[in-house]
């Protein structure tokens, strides 16, 4: 479906936006809420989302995505949303376009918009990296049950068979959607996307390009740009809520009955009252001092202060608070405010009129117990805009003489450009107050005495959901305090909501159940495609390096004829390697450490027992890949004979490049034992193997 701009051709109305409900795009009836120009303040759009069936749409999601997610493996839906952020990277130009009338600058934009792709690049990556090519993952090692090994335990991860809602805030309609999106269908899961309505036109134009992509199964992502009415109320015990917003409206969302009742999965990210600390051997002069003042000016402008992990609260040395506050504001005097559309702009509006009263109601707070220190409250002056019709808000710094005992700067949050200094006497007093956001989503400390690092992290990180510990050695590469990153876990304690977003596979799992599966070894190592210890081995008479990577069976297994290490063979490791530690130089040299006697090389016994089992001549297995979880367990001494057992324990195959080989890789399981068939070592190595098939 091809959307017009924001503005019907004529100029003379608003469009209304459309929601996609069970495979259809489609208006809603009745009232409608109008979306404003964040600069201008004109009304660019309608949402509505009356007579839209919201049963209907959990029961698509239940019946028609959910089947098709899980039928594909985790490499498929990770190559899905690689297919999906290079669609969507092709045409940002245009979310820039729209990106605009939510009063981002440029800058602002290209965290939200390339930022969010960037998160659907980060997850395929690691969907290919970290899961199996299978629909399910298997989690941790096998776990025996029973003296004999005969009964073991593994755990399973599977999808969940419901439908995710995202709830996502109005600062980051792009990045809200997509950073939720991508560890959501990776897990096999479809979701029901519910922007913040105020800013949710920009999201209906990169949704319409998700669905025109044609790269995700049907019934796998649906839209709601109005009002989620009951939606919540359709939910079960196999579907889950991933909110963003007020803590007050996580709080009500958290008690509606099906959410309790059904114990549906909710994960808040809420309020945060972040700090962001200076030394106190971040003097003026120093390399962190400069990189703090220009931080968190940086965090106060960017989004207009519109951010989730912005800094709100900035703890600095009681000796520099005077210092400081000059620096901060002579940075913040160089910020142009106005339409991020004309050049120089560095801070743009609010996301909407709605926007400035309640940062003003918050600023009204915390100025009863702070100094206003930088800036004026009321309108700002603006660059190529009406500051009275648009969304603008000005930048506010305040500074408190007694943050421990007067509380507003702690307790109420100002969504926009406005943060309080708050001195420190000791590092444990800065502890102190750090820990008084009750909760935030990230705190920064900006040291270059490493001691210092290290009694904030650990005495904030409880309070804490991510820590910047920053300096002169992360300046260049640093992406800042309020950055959140796809590998890392975004959310926090208490007031921030108690939640956990992306963290890499950790995001992934939120979306699928474990459950620990009881059996013999070779009933699990069948039903999981990953051979266990004690299952039964299989084979023929073919040396399985004779086998093409299709031809492999999960636990086809090579025992090796034994080789007796002798005390010549650790002479001449030795002089091969260079290594001529004293153990494996004699029997009385070995008897000044643990050993009793003379001990070969484990990279001898490693040698050798690859010496064992290689097949020499030319066939399907192309290279060795890599070695795993490699153990010594005993010695082996001069006289002892060892042998091998491999055995095939998984196979993934490997995307083919148009001039490339097709291959695999094959994990095999090593255990080498003496003579005495107890095991010496053990190890995974890894091989390429050729595929017949591309």
């Amino acid at each position: 479906m091809t959307f017009p701009t924001l503005l019907d051709p004529t100029g003379a109305a608003p469009r209304q936006l459309f929601n996609y409900a069970a495979g259809e795009w489609v208006h809603g009836t009745g009232a409608t809420a109008p979306l404003h120009h964040a600069v201008t303040g004109r009304v660019i759009a309608e949402a509505g989302s009356g007579g839209i069936d919201f049963a209907d749409m959990v029961q698509h999601a239940r019946t028609v995505g959910g089947p098709a997610l899980r039928a594909l493996t985790f490499h498929q839906r990770a190559r899905m949303l690689k297919g999906l952020a290079q669609h969507l990277m092709a045409r940002v130009e245009g979310y820039y376009a729209v990106s605009a009338a939510t009063g981002a600058t440029r800058r602002d934009g290209w965290v939200d918009i390339e930022g969010g792709i960037g998160t659907l690049f980060a997850y395929a990556s690691r969907g290919r990296r970290e899961f199996p090519d299978e629909p399910f993952h298997v989690e941790g090692p096998t776990e025996t049950l029973s003296k004999g090994g005969t009964f073991v335990g593994r755990h399973i991860c599977v999808p969940l068979e419901g439908v995710a809602v995202h709830i996502n805030a109005f600062n980051f309609p792009v990045w809200g959607m997509l950073e939720k999106l991508a560890p959501t269908l990776l897990a096999g899961v479809p979701a029901i996307v519910k922007p913040a309505t105020i800013t949710s036109f920009l999201t209906e134009a990169v949704f319409a390009d998700i669905i025109a992509s044609g790269v995700l199964p049907a019934g796998s992502v649906q839209l709601i740009c109005g009002s989620a009415g009951d939606l919540l109320d359709h939910l079960d015990g196999q579907c889950a809520v991933a909110f963003t917003g007020s803590a007050d409206t996580a709080r009500l969302l958290r008690q509606r009955d099906a959410i309790v009742q059904h114990n549906v999965r909710f994960n808040a990210e809420a309020d945060s009252l972040n700090f962001s600390m200076l030394g106190p051997d971040a003097t003026p002069g120093t390399e962190e001092f400069a990189l703090f003042i220009r931080e968190v000016a940086n965090e106060m402008t960017s989004k207009a202060g519109q951010k989730c992990t912005a800094i709100r609260r900035t703890l600095v040395p009681e000796s520099l608070v005077d210092e400081v506050a000059a620096a901060i504001g002579a940075r913040l005097a160089g910020i142009v405010i106005g339409d991020p559309a004309v050049e120089g702009v560095r801070m743009g509006p609010l996301a909407a009129q709605a926007q400035v009263g309640e940062v003003q109601r918050a600023v009204d707070a915390i100025g009863h117990d702070a100094e206003l220190v930088y800036g004026e409250v009321g309108l700002p002056d603006v660059t190529g805009a009406d500051a009275a019709r648009g969304a603008f808000y000005p930048i506010l710094l305040f500074a408190s003489a007694d943050p421990l005992r007067r509380t507003a700067p702690h307790d109420v949050e100002a969504f926009g450009p406005v943060n309080t200094l708050m001195p420190y006497r000791t590092v444990d007093e800065a502890i102190a107050l750090a820990r008084r956001g009750r909760g935030s989503l990230v705190g920064s400390v900006f040291t270059g005495d490493d001691a210092v690092a290290r009694t904030m992290a650990l005495g904030t990180a409880a309070h804490h959901g991510r820590l910047l510990l920053a300096n002169r050695h992360t300046a260049t590469e640093s992406t800042g305090h309020g950055s959140p990153l796809p590998g890392l876990v975004h959310g926090g304690p208490g007031r921030a909501g108690g939640g956990e977003e992306m963290g890499g596979a950790r995001g992934v799992l939120h979306y699928m159940q474990r459950t620990a599966l009881q059996g013999s070894p070779t009933t699990l190592s069948r039903v999981v495609h990953q051979h266990m210890p004690g299952a039964a081995p299989c084979g023929d008479a073919v040396h399985p390096f004779r086998k093409h990577f299709e031809e492999l069976a999960i636990g086809e297994t090579l025992i090796t004829a034994s080789r007796t290490i002798t005390a010549d063979d650790v002479d001449r490791f030795s002089a091969l390697s260079g290594d001529h530690f004293y153990a494996h130089q004699s029997d009385q040299m070995a008897r000044l450490g643990v050993f009793e006697r003379r001990v070969a090389h484990g990279y001898l016994v490693l040698s050798a027992s690859a010496g064992l089992f290689v097949d020499p001549a030319p066939g399907p297995v192309l290279a060795n890949y890599g070695l795993e979880g490699l153990r010594f367990v005993q010695p082996v001494h001069p006289g002892d004979a060892i042998h091998a057992r491999l055995t095939c324990k998984q196979k993934t195959a490997k995307d083919t490049p148009a001039d490339g080989i097709p291959q695999g890789i094959v994990a095999w399981d090593v255990e080498v034992r003496n003579q005495a068939d107890e095991p010496v070592a053990v190890y995974t190595i890894l091989t390429l193997v050729r595929r017949r098939r591309g």
